[in-house]
């Protein structure tokens, strides 16, 4: 018997920032960042991508399950904070980047710049920190 991948995103969180997909926030949050680049500079191509997004939706959640790990951080959590309220640092905060959190508190995500940044990190972000020493051995406890 195989074990299925658990899902780390939310197809339900995925639909929701395809809501904006036209700007890419819906692959970015998926990791495919590069796509997510053009559909921002595109506007989805040109809504035509953005449309055929609302079917492949599934298959990247299942494409992220296997390229992220699962962990205490909850990577749509993460991402919600960011997309909404990203420049106040809120994301960094609920990731205990406490000290890039408050200076992106002070200078809204480093005036913008540095909300960018997390556009394309944050996955990594998140992995990371579900990766840590402990992290994965406090998942298996609960």
């Amino acid at each position: 018997m195989t074990n299925p991948v658990q899902p780390t995103h939310s197809k339900t969180v995925g639909y929701l920032l395809w809501i904006f997909g036209f700007l890419g926030a819906h692959r970015f949050y998926f990791g495919k960042q590069i796509s997510g680049v053009i559909w921002f500079f595109t506007l989805g191509l040109l809504g035509i991508g953005w449309l055929i997004d609302l079917f492949l939706i599934p298959g990247m959640e299942r494409d992220a399950a296997k390229k992220y790990a699962r962990g205490p951080a909850d990577y749509s959590v993460a991402w919600i904070l960011q997309t909404f309220v990203g420049v106040f640092g809120i994301h960094r905060f609920y990731l205990g980047k406490v000290w890039t959190g408050i200076l992106w508190l002070l200078t809204g995500g480093l005036v913008g710049i540095g909300y960018l940044y997390d556009f394309f990190t944050l996955n990594a972000q998140v992995d990371e920190r579900n990766r840590a020493p402990g992290e994965s051995l406090a998942l298996a406890q609960e």
